[in-house]
C-alpha cells in the first residue's frame, strides 16, 4: 500500500473523481432510462432484472469506492497546498480544517434537504442527476487548477517501512543500544533518506525499536545497507509517531459510537413521538432531524473560527487557540451532554407515557423537536472532535504518511458503528431474560432507551478520563529541515 502525497495523490484524485463521477452517472441511467429502469406495479413493489440490478450495484460500489478514496486524501492534499515556512500560511492552515468541513456540511444539508425533497417529487432520475452534474463541474474544477497545486515528491510504501523496523528490532533483538544517540543510524545529508520526508529528532520512549538504528557487521549486504536489518533514526521515528497516535485513535471510537446515535436510536426515539409540524398534518420523517446537526456545524464552524479562536488565543498565547488534543478534549466533554440530553427527553417521554397510558399509541403526542438540542450538541461536539482529529493525525502523522494517518482517523467512524451495534446486541441479551421486554424493544413505550443513553455517558466520562491521561503524555513529533 503507498501512501500517495503530492503529484501522486493529483493523479490518484483524479482517477477517484472519475471513478465516483462514473458511479454517479450509471446510478443516474439506472434510475432513468427504461431499458435500466426496473418496471414498478406500484410505488412500492418493482420487479428488477438480473441486468438492472447488477448495474445499480456496480454503480453503488463505483460511488464507495470513489468516496472511500477521496476523503482520506482531499483533505490532507488541501493542508498540503500550505507553506509550513510562512508563518501567516501556517495559521492559515488550520482554519482550512475548519472551513473544509464546513463545506462537507453545506453539501449534507443541501442533500438532506432540496435533493430529498426532488427524489420524492420529481424523480430519482433528477434527485440522482443532479449531484452526476455537480459532481462533473468539481472533476472540471479540480482538473484545471492542476499547474497551481503544490505537490510533494511521494515517499514510497509507508506499510514497507514499518514492517522493515519491526523485522530490524527484532533481528537485534539481543543487541544494547548506545547510551549516546548521535550514534544511531541517520543519513549524513540535511535531507531525509525518506523522499518526501523531513528528518525527525530521536525521542526516548518506546526504545525497543531504536535496535533498529544500531549498526552492526551484519547490515550491510555485497557493500550495500540492508533495508531490513537497518533502518534510520527518521524511519524508527515514523514508527513510533505511528504508534503514539494508535491512543489518541482508538479514544475516537466511543465518540464515534456517540456520533452514531443519530442514525440509529435517535431515530426510533423520534418515531415514538409526534412527528407533526405544529398543528398541520404535514409529517417529518424522524430520520430528518439529523439536519439540526448539519446546521449546528454550520452555526459552529464560523463561531469557533472567528470568535472562539481569537479570545482564546490571548488567553493561551498558542497560535491556534487551543491545540489539537484541547480542541478534542472539549469534544469528547461536549458529547457527553448530548447522551445526557438525549436520555433525559426519553426519561420524560416515557413518564408521559406512564402517567396517561398511552403504552399501545405509536406516537406519543410530545413534539419530536424536543429532539433538537441533542442533536444540535453532537453538532458542536463535530467541530471539536471530528475537525480537530483531522487536523491532529494530518500534523502529528510523519510527512510521508499524512494520507495513511487521515485514512486511520476515518475508521474511527466505522469502528464506532461496530462497537454501537455490539453494544445493542450485548445490552438486549442482558435486559431481556426472563421474558423482559429489554432496554430497547420494538415498542419503546415499554423499553428504557434512556439507560442505554445514560450508559454510553457513563462510557464517555470514563472515555474522556482515560484520554485526559494519554493526551497529558503525548509526546509531539520534532521534524527538522524542510521537504525535498
Amino acid at each position: 500500500m503507498w501512501d500517495y502525497t503530492g503529484f501522486v495523490v493529483v493523479v490518484k484524485l483524479r482517477s477517484i473523481n472519475i471513478c465516483l463521477l462514473q458511479g454517479m452517472t450509471l446510478l443516474t441511467l439506472s434510475a432513468s432510462v427504461p431499458g435500466l429502469k426496473p418496471s414498478c406495479s406500484g410505488e412500492d413493489v418493482c420487479h428488477p432484472k438480473e441486468v438492472q440490478t447488477a448495474v445499480c450495484f456496480v454503480a453503488l460500489y463505483l460511488i464507495a469506492l470513489g468516496t472511500g478514496g477521496i476523503k482520506p486524501c482531499v483533505s490532507s492534499y488541501g493542508a498540503d497546498q500550505f507553506d509550513d515556512s510562512d508563518e501567516v500560511e501556517k495559521k492559515h492552515k488550520s482554519s482550512f480544517f475548519n472551513w473544509f468541513y464546513f463545506s462537507i456540511n453545506i453539501g449534507a444539508l443541501v442533500a438532506s434537504s432540496v435533493l430529498v425533497w426532488i427524489q420524492d417529487n420529481v424523480g430519482w432520475g433528477w434527485g440522482f442527476g443532479i449531484p452526476a452534474v455537480t459532481m462533473a463541474i468539481a472533476v472540471v474544477s479540480f482538473f484545471s487548477g492542476t499547474r497551481l497545486y503544490r505537490n510533494q515528491k511521494p515517499g514510497g510504501s509507508p506499510l514497507t517501512r514499518i514492517c522493515q523496523v519491526l523485522v530490524a528490532s527484532f533481528r537485534k533483538f539481543k543487541v544494547n543500544v548506545p547510551e549516546e544517540k548521535s550514534l544511531l543510524y541517520e543519513t549524513t545529508d540535511a535531507e531525509s533518506a525518506i523522499t518526501g520526508s523531513r528528518k525527525l529528532d530521536h525521542t526516548k520512549d518506546l526504545g525497543f525499536f531504536d535496535k533498529a538504528a544500531v549498526q552492526t557487521e551484519s547490515d550491510h549486504t555485497k557493500g550495500n545497507i540492508d533495508s531490513w536489518r537497518l533502518c534510520t533514526v527518521t524511519q524508527v521515528e515514523e514508527l513510533k509517531s505511528i504508534i503514539r497516535l494508535l491512543p489518541i485513535w482508538a479514544t475516537g471510537i466511543i465518540f464515534s459510537t456517540v456520533y452514531g446515535q443519530m442514525s440509529t436510536l435517535f431515530v426510533l426515539q423520534g418515531a415514538a413521538m409526534d412527528t407533526r409540524v405544529g398543528n398541520s398534518s404535514f409529517k417529518i420523517p424522524p430520520a430528518s432531524l439529523s439536519i439540526f446537526d448539519t446546521l449546528s456545524v454550520i452555526f459552529w464552524v464560523p463561531i469557533y473560527d472567528q470568535f472562539i479562536v481569537p479570545i482564546a488565543r490571548k488567553i493561551t498565547g498558542h497560535k491556534n487557540g487551543l491545540t489539537q488534543l484541547q480542541r478534542m478534549g472539549t469534544g469528547l466533554f461536549i458529547s457527553i451532554f448530548a447522551m445526557l440530553s438525549a436520555g433525559i427527553l426519553e426519561f420524560y417521554r416515557l413518564k408521559y407515557v406512564k402517567r396517561h397510558n398511552y403504552y399501545e399509541l405509536e406516537e406519543v403526542p410530545m413534539t419530536i423537536f424536543w429532539q433538537v438540542p441533542q442533536y444540535f450538541l453532537i453538532g458542536c461536539a463535530e467541530v471539536f472532535t471530528f475537525i480537530g482529529q483531522l487536523e491532529f493525525f494530518y500534523e502529528q502523522a510523519p510527512d510521508a504518511m499524512r494520507s495513511l494517518c487521515s485514512a486511520l482517523s476515518l475508521t474511527t467512524v466505522a469502528l464506532g458503528s461496530y462497537l454501537s451495534s455490539m453494544l445493542v446486541t450485548i445490552v438486549m441479551n442482558i435486559t431481556t431474560k426472563n421474558g423482559k421486554p429489554g432496554w430497547i424493544p420494538d415498542n419503546l413505550n415499554y423499553g428504557h432507551i434512556d439507560y442505554f443513553y445514560h450508559l454510553l455517558a457513563v462510557l464517555s466520562v470514563l472515555n474522556l478520563g482515560v484520554y485526559l491521561v494519554i493526551a497529558k503524555w503525548y509526546t509531539y513529533k520534532r521534524p527538522v529541515g524542510t521537504l525535498r
